[in-house]
């Protein structure tokens, strides 16, 4: 049979089943998973167990120090390169639930969208991977190329336990390449390949002076204000042009590639749609700064949460005793998260030496595959022959994923091809996927596999 006629079968197969692959999904998507508060985690790691095996690869349940991982191989196609499918298996917690049209373990159909918790991120994406490699084994008995799926069950709290998993486990992941179906397609609605994610790291800004609330009137001018302590040490940290002041925080920073620029001269402009669809009037400082540029060669400093003092109705006159802070910086290549950690811990000693510095973990790191990967080709390939158009190329992801593991522990290029619509709403009340998202991640995950097997192994 021929290349375009042996995915054309798959296709035809996909096409054939439709009905009973979204009925598995929701089937699937009832289960919950919250790895935060450790619901249902066990349940669904051996429901997968089960899932995988009667697809036909060989699956195992691996236990870690937290949640398990959840590995599947099909490995007969020698020659032909290693392609190791990511993704994760655990949901966001739901709430609020009042928020919800519908609850959201009940799977529901409104308007061409299935809405539940995990429909988007990540259970529809993988499941559509898993039913790639099922409709190939269906209509040909065989695998284009060779397999492993890394299901993960601690992604949406962090992924602690990930390096070290994948670091005592490097010869069961052995592959060529990651690819990671996550996130939503570009803005635009455009397919897209991304080629990295920031890192992250979060920490608290604490700060306590008198030993209780005072009159503001009493105290005020004598007693320091913990509150003003943290508003003036933050000022040392980001100033009003947008620059990031704290010492040694861009030294590793790398620069962007002349591919990587070009990359982003062909995206479609969003800046203005942006602020459009948030109400703004302005993006942050510096204004001059590109808008992918931004997204996805800068480090941020964001303040997630500011705490202190009275909030309640009318006033209060009171000199508040303690105050803290939440914040987070996003990563570039090649920061790492350790190092930030230290530099802002410095930072603030020398600045507020009364204020604590609390690392909430260690972080996550940065990771990038060039534009230049020889498999940039064949994905990009396989977005054409499902999706009938070219994918957006995309330097690095805008947010954090563990895509470090495979770059920087495995030694291996990784690439994220986002399945999901733009507006699926992950990590918020009423998470939906199309159900053309959905199949269409069907259709690319079944021509990814077919045009990496037309590629040698490396």
């Amino acid at each position: 049979m021929a290349s375009s006629d042996t995915l054309a079968a798959v296709f035809d197969h996909i096409e054939a089943n439709r009905a009973p692959f979204l009925d598995r999904l929701i089937d699937y998507l009832r289960h919950p998973s919250i790895s935060a508060e450790n619901i249902g985690i066990a349940e669904v790691g051996e429901l997968l167990v089960k899932m995988l095996t009667d697809i036909g690869l060989e699956t195992e349940l691996v236990p870690t120090e937290g949640h398990p991982m959840v590995i599947g191989r099909w490995e007969k196609a020698p020659g032909k390169p290693t392609v190791l499918l990511y993704g994760h298996y655990d949901v966001q917690p739901p709430d609020p639930l009042d928020k919800w049209l519908s609850p959201p373990f009940e799977p529901t159909i409104r308007d061409g969208r299935l809405y539940a918790r995990g429909v988007g991120d990540n259970k529809g994406q993988h499941f559509a991977q898993m039913m790639a490699i099922e409709s190939h084994l269906k209509v040909h008995g065989t695998l284009p190329c060779n397999v492993i799926l890394l299901l993960e069950g601690e992604e949406e709290i962090g992924s602690p336990h990930i390096a070290d998993f994948v670091r005592a486990n490097k010869d069961k992941l052995r592959a060529d390449l990651a690819v990671t179906a996550d996130g939503p397609r570009h803005a635009s609605g455009a397919a897209a390949i991304k080629f990295g994610s920031r890192g992250v790291i979060s920490f608290d800004l604490r700060c306590r002076h008198a030993n209780r609330d005072v009159h503001s009137g009493n105290f005020g001018g004598v007693v320091p204000n913990p509150i003003w302590t943290l508003v003036h040490l933050l000022g040392t940290m980001k100033n009003a042009a947008g620059e990031i002041t704290i010492a040694g925080l861009h030294d590793d920073i790398e620069p962007p590639t002349p591919e990587e620029l070009a990359a982003i001269e062909r995206l479609p402009r969003a800046a203005e749609a942006v602020k459009q669809s948030l109400g703004l009037d302005r993006l942050d400082a510096p204004a001059d700064r590109p808008f992918y540029e931004r997204l996805c060669f800068r480090p941020t400093l964001t303040i997630n949460g500011f705490h202190g003092g009275y909030g309640g109705p009318g006033t209060k006159t009171v000199l508040p005793n303690e105050a803290f802070v939440k914040c987070d910086i996003r990563l570039v290549e090649a920061q790492d998260p350790e190092d930030i950690l230290r530099k802002v811990a410095d930072h603030v000693a020398k600045h507020a030496p009364q204020v604590e510095f609390i690392a909430q973990d260690r972080g996550m790191q940065p990771s990038k595959t060039p534009i230049a990967s020889p498999f940039t080709t064949p994905l990009r390939q396989a977005f054409v022959k499902a999706q009938g158009e070219e994918p957006l190329l995309i330097p690095a992801g805008f947010g954090s994923l563990p895509g470090y593991v495979f770059t920087k522990i495995l030694g291996i290029p990784a690439f994220v091809t986002p399945y999901a619509n733009p507006d699926e709403a992950n990590h918020a009340p009423n998470e939906n996927l199309t159900l053309d998202c959905f199949y269409s991640g069907l259709r690319t995950g079944a021509a990814l596999l077919h045009e990496l097997g037309q590629s040698p192994a490396r």
